[in-house]
């Protein structure tokens, strides 16, 4: 039986006040201690006059990877492990940001002084080594990564790229009307006694279970959102008369036999811990940070259909319910700020459908995808790609909130892979170029070839959380990188087919043929 069935604390002996939680540097690194209070308990933190300094929530850095563009093949090893590498330092960073709150009270060139200059000067060096590796293998570092060592101070309420609105059209070319979405601000900018408090300056005042988010505005009445487009589901209903119809189901479980790690093979290969959070895996058995192709395609798969040895994997949901996992003092887990009972989804659907506009072809083995970004709380919304809703309620889907489900319905996380792919890799520097979504009247662009595309829904049956004048208890969050704050819009959703080249052919003909298939 999966997490999600084991007896919980009562929502009242176990509420959550966000912003009561603090961090304390022990011998073995950070130590994410948890306080409760009941709700109506009054801040004694909230007449206090907070310094400008503490109204920095998170460090905001240039994200490196995505600028690399071309990385010759055999420099991309090192080139994952050195950005892996400024990965750590930023939650490195963050983590002495959370634990110096007097400190920035009393100084306010301390976080400029004491945490970015110096972040910046160990990520230079980084960006050198990596700019070295990929002329050594051939290829041409011009020096204009230099520009992105240096990080900033970033507060909790700043708005997203239009505060709250996702990309204009959704990944099928859907005008998503995410501007509906009860004027969601991307904010989350509950001013909750950041400057420190009672504990002597270290309560970091990000709410969540350790500290870090998620925090009462991350979460939305699913009853208050307008119903959006985003509820067609594979771009079908607008133009159901061409392209390619069909659809293949894959039914590989719901992680049952949990099998988890904060490892990421695409974007990490060959770093333990390369996440920093943690990821649920179905299908393919075999997959952590060290596994080959070889050993991929030999691995062993959860799919009822032994020919789907395809990997699909995603961030864990936990439950911030004052519960800790087996993981509390572990990387990935406690020791990376994940915080609270990972959650098993209920159910975890995967379906493949075509294109609109024309027939789609095979996919290559190996190929890798990745949909969304764990970073876009801090890099934006150039490659977020969430949808948040409820059972009952899937012509509304947000992206930057968690839903608050009324009694009787389940959260649902849905996810979109990109579609198009350029014919001839099977990754790519940034992990991104190779693969695109469709563009606007639902075509492959720059002579991109239609694949399937992968479709994603995930349902967890979890208790709504209770917010009470602005305060946060029994809250639920994916997992993150520590600095990202747990916010709904870094949920992202991975990908390597490993599908046998016969399995994959009779996809291909039935999606092409407008056969509903599994």
């Amino acid at each position: 039986m999966g997490r999600n069935t084991r007896k919980r604390r009562s929502p009242l002996a176990t509420k959550v006040v966000a912003g009561a939680a603090a961090l304390a540097v022990g011998g073995g690194g950070l130590v994410w201690a948890n306080f409760y209070a009941s709700a109506h308990e009054e801040n004694p933190a909230d007449n206090r006059t907070r310094s400008a300094a503490a109204q920095v929530a998170t460090i905001d850095c240039p994200d490196v990877g995505q600028e690399l563009n071309e990385v010759p093949d055999r420099a991309r090893g090192e080139v994952d492990g050195e950005l892996a590498t400024m990965d750590r330092q930023i939650t490195e960073a963050y983590k002495r940001l959370a634990s110096t709150r007097r400190a920035q009270a009393g100084d306010s060139q301390y976080v400029q002084n004491d945490i970015l200059t110096p972040l910046k000067d160990r990520r230079k060096a980084i960006i050198d080594r990596i700019q070295l590796e990929i002329n050594r293998a051939g290829g041409q570092a011009d020096g204009s990564l230099d520009e992105l060592a240096q990080c900033q101070g970033q507060s909790a309420d700043r708005p997203q790229d239009g505060g709250g609105q996702n990309q204009d059209q959704d990944q099928n070319g859907n005008d998503n009307q995410d501007g509906q979405n009860g004027g969601q601000d991307q904010g989350d900018g509950q001013d909750q006694g950041q400057d420190g408090g009672q504990d002597g300056g270290q309560d970091q005042g990000n709410g969540g279970q350790a500290g870090n988010g998620p925090v009462a505005d991350d979460f939305i009445n699913i009853e208050d959102v307008q119903p959006n487009s985003r509820n067609l589901p594979n771009g079908l209903a607008a133009n159901g008369d061409g392209g390619s119809t069909g659809s293949f189901t894959t039914n590989c479980g719901t992680n049952e036999n949990e099998n988890r790690n904060s490892d990421n093979v695409i974007a990490a290969p060959g770093v333990s811990n390369g996440a920093q959070h943690q990821h649920d895996y179905v299908g393919n058995q075999a997959n952590n940070a060290f596994a080959s192709d070889e050993d991929l395609a030999n691995g062993d798969t959860t799919c009822q259909n032994q020919g789907d040895r395809s990997t699909y994997f995603w961030p864990v949901i936990r439950i911030q319910d004052g519960t800790q996992d087996i993981d509390q003092n572990e990387p990935g887990g406690g020791q990376d700020g994940n915080a609270g009972q990972i959650v098993e989804p209920s159910a975890a659907e995967l379906k493949f459908v075509g294109n609109r506009t024309s027939d789609v072809v095979a996919m290559p083995t190996a190929l890798r995808i990745i949909t969304g970004d764990a970073k876009s709380f801090t890099n934006g919304l150039a490659n977020a790609n969430t949808g948040w809703t409820c059972t009952g309620f899937e012509d509304r889907v947000v992206t930057d909130k968690y839903p608050i489900c009324p009694e009787g319905s389940s959260v649902v996380r849905l996810s979109n892979f990109q579609s198009c792919w350029d014919g001839q890799n099977i990754d790519s520097a940034n992990h991104r170029t190779h693969v695109a979504f469709v563009q606007e009247d639902g075509s492959c662009g720059n002579g991109f070839q239609a694949i399937p595309q992968l479709q994603v829904r995930l349902v967890y049956d979890i208790q709504a959380p209770q917010i009470e004048n602005g305060q946060l208890a029994n809250a639920f969050a994916v997992d993150s990188f520590p600095e990202q704050l747990h916010k709904p819009i870094t949920d992202h959703n991975d990908f390597i087919n490993f599908f046998e080249e016969d399995l994959m052919n009779e996809m291909v003909d039935c999606i092409n043929n407008g056969q509903d298939c599994q």
